[in-house]
């Protein structure tokens, strides 16, 4: 069967699902789903159709992005507009049948928008929305929207075009369509991706490699998992056409062991290509032989690095080669010429090859072509993940798309690029989202994760919380990095502890950057950034910790204490109850006292008590322990 057959082949089933006569029921069940209930919610909607007699078609799909609205689930009647319901619950299914699937009452309350041609009235088009209107689908352009399960479903929404089109351009002709979309690595690097490629078909060997890196080690980023479990034949088109480029006959997903659903996904997506003739010898009639392999990884943020990550491959420990050391794609897995790549670049190839590097490179800025992901997180509203045109702003990010600070906090920071990003103030949120800006602000792009902070949160607990990461996650191959970050981690532990010197601030400065320029690897050549931006931002809370012994957020428990007012206490008992320690004493109705001398700082009392009465309050400096209470202690 040659390409055209398949293609009319998976349009037919494609055309019949989406424009048939019966409703189309599409759950997001991608792990954010599933962790939120989505599950349950797809048994709910097929147990409450067969006992009402309806008839519908229940698809699986992948996240299309808002998690702080899973479930989510998509409702397309035929003729009509396409209606998303927000948070969904098995209970509100029978509702949703009854009243929508049944009927004609959309039920706007339960609604996110609407998809697709035609309106529904009272429900806003999801795309006009603040949260979705800034956004631009591309790489998340099958997300949510195809089953991931169903290869036909990729192939109808422009799926393996770009594959068939490759092999009818020479490997130099794929090179520079890339080099002219100005595709950069969304690994975290950004080193231009056609550039890569072009090492790759231009290195010397009798065998290449094509290996995807899946292994997202950053904390609170899923923009990855998110692509492989919605869409994972968008990243094996992506390999197939860069093993046809570069000569390789063979590649690796190395994708971490805690990503289970993302791993069943790419076994079916493998399974499948290789049923269509995708994958394998001859691939669609030419003497092109290409197959892939799944590398389960073991966690190891270091594994992140190129190098380190082949090596995991070999069944070697998994760290960086010694500087100097060749590119991988001269000398990368079994010292062989490898082209290793990011799943969200991937997955671009074939846009780029299908629509060409003029489109692609349509939206974005001169250096920073095309979308970034990001997975927002943090003291924001509306939590997900986002794709975004490169130089659109931070403001625009966290006020438009994320609907503003949470619990009506104020803005402090949001740190971009992960563990080893920086952290940036209000007085930066008009940076554009570029790979230079973001340099220059002291961040860096990263693999996409960005935390949103408040007023709340205390800039050198968040510095100590980075490094304790990193510290943790270091190979300890090279001094620097071993020694360096823990050195740093114990000097931000005794600021946070109330230990500080004054001399410190400028001896982790000088600190961060040895750190920097001995480190082997991107992990502690970047380890510092969190430090250097927090000192760089907000020097003064660095600075009341040293010197007054005060956290101005209230976080740091060997800085703070737990007061109860007297004024405002009723003697409730309610935080007398609920304290681990036994720190608190009082009658009922009386006013109660907190022994600083057994409270532990758990901020259960503050918890506890009515919001009514607000008798707890937090305070830094710490309060002094009472020679009573000492002498309590000491009997």
């Amino acid at each position: 069967m040659n390409f055209a057959d398949i293609q009319q082949q998976a349009q037919q089933e494609w055309d019949a699902l989406q424009s048939g006569d019966v409703p189309l029921i599409s759950v997001g069940t991608a792990t954010c789903g599933r962790s939120a209930g989505a599950l349950t919610v797809v048994k709910a909607f097929k147990e409450e159709i067969a006992e009402k007699g309806a008839a519908a078609n229940i698809v699986e799909v992948g996240c299309i992005g808002p998690c702080y609205a899973e479930p989510l689930v998509n409702i397309t009647k035929p003729g009509q507009a396409t209606v998303a319901y927000k948070n969904v619950t098995d209970s509100m299914v029978t509702e949703i049948v009854d009243n929508y699937l049944k009927g004609d009452d959309p039920l706007p309350q339960y609604s996110l928008g609407t998809f697709g041609e035609g309106k529904v009235e009272s429900i806003p088009r999801i795309l006009d929305t603040p949260s979705f209107k800034p956004q631009e689908r591309r790489v998340f352009r099958n997300c949510g929207v195809i089953d991931p399960t169903n290869i036909n479903h990729y192939i109808a929404n422009e799926g393996y075009i770009g594959l068939n089109k490759a092999l009818t351009m020479t490997q130099q002709e794929v090179v520079e369509e890339m080099k002219k979309s100005g595709l950069r690595g969304r690994g975290g690097g950004g080193f231009p991706a056609g550039r890569k490629w072009e090492a790759g078909l231009n290195a010397k060997g009798d065998q290449k490699y094509v290996v995807c890196n899946a292994d997202e080690g950053d904390p609170g980023a899923f923009m990855d998992r998110a692509v492989i479990e919605g869409d994972p034949h968008s990243v094996l088109e992506g390999m197939i056409i860069a093993g046809y480029t570069i000569g390789a006959d063979t590649g690796f997903i190395y994708v971490r062991a805690e990503y289970p659903l993302a791993i069943r996904r790419l076994e079916r997506a493998i399974e499948q290509a290789h049923e269509k003739g995708f994958l394998g010898k001859n691939i669609l009639g030419t003497d092109f032989n290409f197959d892939i392999k799944i590398f389960p990884g073991a966690g190891a943020f270091v594994c992140g690095e190129s190098t380190a990550l082949t090596l995991s491959i070999e069944g070697k420990r998994g760290m960086p080669r010694i500087a100097p050391r060749p590119r991988t794609t001269e000398q990368g897995l079994y010292d062989k010429p490898t082209l290793l790549n990011n799943v969200k670049s991937f997955s671009s190839a074939p846009m780029i090859i299908t629509k060409g590097a003029e489109w692609f490179a349509s939206i974005g800025t001169e250096k920073s072509t095309g979308t970034a992901i990001f997975a927002l997180t943090g003291k924001v509203n509306n939590c997900g993940l986002i794709e975004v045109p490169m130089g659109i702003t931070l403001r625009e990010i966290i006020y438009d798309i994320g609907g503003g600070i949470s619990d009506g906090g104020e803005f402090k920071a949001v740190q971009t690029g992960g563990p080893s990003g920086g952290c940036l103030p209000e007085s930066l949120l008009d940076t554009p989202i570029d790979y230079d800006s973001l340099d220059e602000a002291g961040s860096i792009m990263g693999s996409g994760g960005m935390v949103v902070m408040d007023e709340e949160t205390c800039m050198v607990d968040v510095a100590r919380y980075f490094l304790d990461f990193t510290e943790i996650e270091s190979c300890g191959q090279c001094v620097p990095c071993r020694l360096g970050t823990k050195q740093l981690l114990d000097i931000l532990k005794d600021v946070c502890a109330g230990k500080g010197r004054k001399s410190d601030i400028d001896l982790l400065v000088e600190l961060s950057h040895s750190v920097h320029g001995g480190s082997v690897c991107g992990l502690g050549q970047t380890a510092a950034n969190p430090v250097l931006t927090t000192i760089r931002y907000f020097r003064d809370e660095f600075e009341a910790h040293i010197n007054d012994k005060y956290c101005p957020a209230q976080v740091c428990k060997p800085l703070i204490s737990f007061h109860i007012l007297e004024d405002k206490c009723k003697g409730c008992t309610l935080c007398a109850k609920s304290c681990p320690v036994d720190a608190i004493s009082g009658e009922k109705k009386e006013v109660h006292v907190i022994d600083q001398s057994l409270c532990v700082q758990c901020g259960v009392c503050m918890e506890k008590c009515p919001k009514k009465f607000s008798a707890v309050e937090c305070v830094s400096p710490k309060l002094p322990v009472t020679a009573k209470e000492k002498m309590e202690v000491s009997a």
